[in-house]
This record gives structure tokens, C-alpha cells and sequence, in this order.
């Protein structure tokens, strides 16, 4: 017999089991990993997001008064190889994952992009953790295949426009790994 209540619940838990395998299935990482941002030994690639945003630069006078173009913070979307929205990148540099977890970390290498108007790839080691899920573990983070990003012109940033923000529009890849 047909009941509409035990297939409601079964419809809500087959995504949650079908998400968690994804995540634990084992995902090859980027063949194209310069040597310099390849993931410690022993890590595992987790996850991965591309990133749809802006690097958020501001004008502003540097230590010998002149003025430069000095990144705030990113502020981009992450999304899933489907194109689901499942995260957020800030500053700190921070990620979001839709789950309430979330990780911090510090660039520790960087290897310019084969574009030269993107921003650097990067290796970053997280710093902090918050909440539980899919980030809670992660130890390294990778940015690649960055497209834009960069600063405007240093021409753009006087000195009579202090403090002026500009959003330079960037996609990138990032990899998520941990032990």
C-alpha cells in the first residue's frame, strides 16, 4: 500500500545520503599542480568548489606615502561541479560550506598563473575551524585555475580618493584537503 508520509521521509534523507557519498568518495586531484602548492603527504583531496566573485581591492597610501591598491578581501559564491550553491569565500581568507562548517586559513605558497591578468595560485594551511561538517577537517586549500582578480592599474589610485573600493571581477578553483 501506497503511504505518502513514509515516502516524504525517505525523499528527505536519499539527498543526505547521496551528498555524504560524494564527499567521501575518493576525488583525483588536479593533474596540473605546479610543485610548489602540491597538498602535504598524506592529505587527501575532499573537496572541491569553483568560485564566482570579485577580489574587493582599496586605495589607499602605502608605508612611503605613495598610493596602492591593497586587496580587502574576496567575495565570491562557491558552486559544485553541478553549479548548486553550496559555500561562500571572504575575508580572513575564509570558506563557508552549506553545512555550517567553515575554515580559515593563511597562504603559505603561491605560483603565478599561466594568466597573467589572474591573481596567483595558492597553497593555504587552515588556521581556525568553526562548526561541524564538511570543513571541520581540512588542512590545506588550494587555489587554481584563476582567471581575473587582479588590482586595477596603479594609476587608478590617488591619493585624492582615499579609501576608495573597486571589485575586480575572478573565478577560480579551489581544492580542499585533510588527513
Amino acid at each position: 500500500m501506497f503511504c505518502p508520509i513514509r515516502l516524504r521521509r525517505l525523499l528527505r534523507v536519499v539527498p543526505l545520503i547521496v551528498g555524504a557519498g560524494a564527499l567521501s568518495a575518493q576525488i583525483p586531484p588536479p593533474a596540473d599542480v605546479p610543485e610548489a602548492l602540491r597538498a602535504p603527504a598524506g592529505e587527501q583531496l575532499v573537496l572541491h568548489a569553483h568560485a564566482q566573485g570579485a577580489q574587493i581591492y582599496v586605495c589607499a597610501a602605502a608605508p612611503d606615502g605613495k598610493p596602492k591598491w591593497t586587496l580587502k578581501a574576496p567575495d565570491a559564491e562557491l558552486r559544485d561541479e553541478r553549479g548548486a550553491l553550496i559555500g561562500h569565500h571572504f575575508a580572513g581568507p575564509t570558506w563557508t560550506y552549506r553545512d555550517g562548517s567553515e575554515v580559515a586559513g593563511k597562504a603559505v605558497a603561491h605560483v603565478d598563473s599561466p594568466d597573467a591578468k589572474a591573481i596567483p595560485w595558492l597553497l593555504v594551511t587552515a588556521v581556525s575551524h568553526a562548526g561541524r561538517g564538511v570543513l571541520e577537517h581540512i588542512t590545506s586549500i588550494q587555489r587554481l585555475h584563476t582567471v581575473g582578480g587582479a588590482a586595477p592599474p596603479a594609476g587608478q589610485c590617488q591619493t585624492a580618493k582615499p579609501d576608495i573600493e573597486v571589485r575586480s571581477p575572478y573565478s577560480a578553483d579551489y581544492y580542499f584537503y585533510a588527513r
